[in-house]
C-alpha cells in the first residue's frame, strides 16, 4: 500500500501543547498509524527502528521512511540498553515516549525480552531523557494471563504504574487484522472455520486507525492519564460466527461454516506438548497451539473480577471503522492486511 503523505495539522487535531515525542514500535501497522496521528497533531515525533524492519526484515531504510512521513528516523537495537540510550535518546530531551512495541510470536523469550525488558530499558532511558508521560499499547487479554506474553506485559504495566511517570496504558480488543484471516479461504469458496458454534467468544474490533489515534489523543486528554483503558471499536460486540456471517453477506454467498471441536486444539496442544519435551522445535508449536487455544475459549472483552465473566457493556468502543467496512474494502482489493508474524494469532 502507498503510505498516506504528511499533513499539514488541521484545527481540530492539532495538539493545544505540542510535544517531543520517542516512538516505539513505529514500523507496526498500529505503529504507523499512531505516528500518522502523532504528526497530524503537531507533535516532533521520533522513531527508534530496527536497520531492518517489518517481518523477516523486508523494510529497508529507504521503505521504513517512505511508512513514517513526517518524523525522524534513528536506527539500532531495542534489545540492547545501550543502544536505546546511545542511539534512540542520544543525551536530548524528550517529553512523552509512547510505544507500540510487542514481541512478534508471543513465545516466552521472545515476550520477556521484548515485552518486558525493551521496555524496562526504554523507560529508565525515558526517564534520563526527562520524559514524563509514557502512552503503552498492552492488550485485554492481559485481565487473565495464562500466556507468557501476558505476563510479560502485565509485569511491565505493573512497573510503569509504580514508575513516578504519568501513564497511560491502553488495552485494545480484537484488531481487524487479527480477524482478516480467513477472508481468503472464503473468497475461494471454502467455509469459515469456527469453534464450537462459533458463539464461545466475543470482541469489539478495532481498527489500527481508531486506535492510533485513540493513542494520540492520551497526550492531551487528562481523563487517560494514570488509568489503564480497555478500548474497543465502535458498535456491538460480535461472535466468530457472526463475522464469518457478515463476510458472506459482503461476498453475497449463504453463509457456510466448518465446527472445529475445541477438544481437538486441545488434543493437537497435548500431543505437541508431549513431544517438545524431547524437541525444542515441538515445545516451540505446543507453545503456539496454546495461544492458540486461548483465542478460541476466550473473549477480548472487559472482565469482570466479581463474576469472572466478559461483560461487553463495560468494555468502552471508540472511533468509526467498522469490521464489515474493513471486509468491504479487503473484497475490493482497496487495503491488505499485513499480518505477518502475527498471523498464527
Amino acid at each position: 500500500m502507498v503510505p498516506t503523505s504528511p499533513t499539514v495539522p488541521s484545527a481540530q487535531t492539532r495538539s493545544p501543547r505540542p510535544r517531543r515525542v520517542f516512538v516505539l514500535g513505529a514500523t507496526g501497522t498500529i505503529g504507523r498509524a499512531t505516528v500518522r496521528a502523532l504528526v497530524d497533531r503537531g507533535h516532533e515525533v521520533v522513531c527508534f527502528v530496527r536497520p531492518r524492519a517489518g517481518a523477516g526484515g523486508a523494510l529497508g531504510p529507504g521503505d521504513i521512511a517512505e511508512l513514517l512521513p513526517g518524523t525522524s528516523l534513528r536506527y539500532g537495537d531495542v534489545t540492547d540498553a545501550g543502544s536505546i540510550a546511545r542511539d534512540g535518546f542520544r543525551g536530548e530531551a524528550f517529553d512523552v515516549l509512547v510505544s507500540c512495541l510487542a514481541s512478534r510470536t508471543g513465545r516466552a523469550r521472545d515476550a520477556w525480552k521484548i515485552d518486558h525488558q525493551a521496555h524496562v530499558d526504554a523507560l529508565a532511558a525515558a526517564k534520563q531523557a526527562g520524559v514524563a508521560h509514557m502512552v503503552l499499547l498492552s492488550a485485554i487479554c492481559v485481565q487473565k494471563p495464562l500466556l507468557a506474553f501476558q505476563q510479560a506485559k502485565l509485569a511491565f504495566e505493573r512497573e510503569l504504574i509504580h514508575s513516578g511517570l504519568t501513564y497511560s496504558i491502553v488495552r485494545p480488543t480484537a484488531f481487524f487484522k487479527s480477524l482478516s484471516g480467513q477472508v481468503g479461504r472464503v473468497q475461494r469458496g471454502k467455509p469459515f472455520l469456527i469453534f464450537g458454534d462459533g458463539r464461545l467468544t466475543a470482541c469489539k474490533p478495532i481498527s489500527d486507525g481508531d486506535l492510533g489515534r485513540y493513542l494520540a489523543d492520551c497526550l492531551d486528554d487528562e481523563d487517560r492519564w494514570n488509568r489503564i483503558l480497555p478500548i474497543g471499536g465502535p458498535g456491538d460486540a460480535i461472535t466468530p460466527r457472526q463475522q464469518g456471517e457478515m463476510l458472506f453477506a459482503q461476498l453475497g454467498r449463504e453463509p457456510r461454516f466448518r465446527q472445529v471441536p475445541l477438544a481437538l486444539l486441545m488434543g493437537i496442544r497435548w500431543v505437541l506438548a508431549a513431544l517438545g519435551r524431547v524437541s525444542p522445535k515441538m515445545a516451540d508449536k505446543a507453545e503456539l497451539a496454546g495461544i492458540g487455544l486461548y483465542y478460541a475459549r476466550e473473549s477480548m472483552l472487559v472482565l469482570n473480577p466479581k463474576t469472572g465473566a466478559y461483560d461487553a457493556d463495560a468494555t468502552p468502543s471508540t472511533g468509526t471503522e467498522t469490521l464489515a467496512g474493513h471486509y468491504a474494502r479487503l473484497i475490493r482489493g482497496e487495503t491488505a492486511d499485513d499480518r505477518g508474524d502475527h498471523a498464527v494469532f
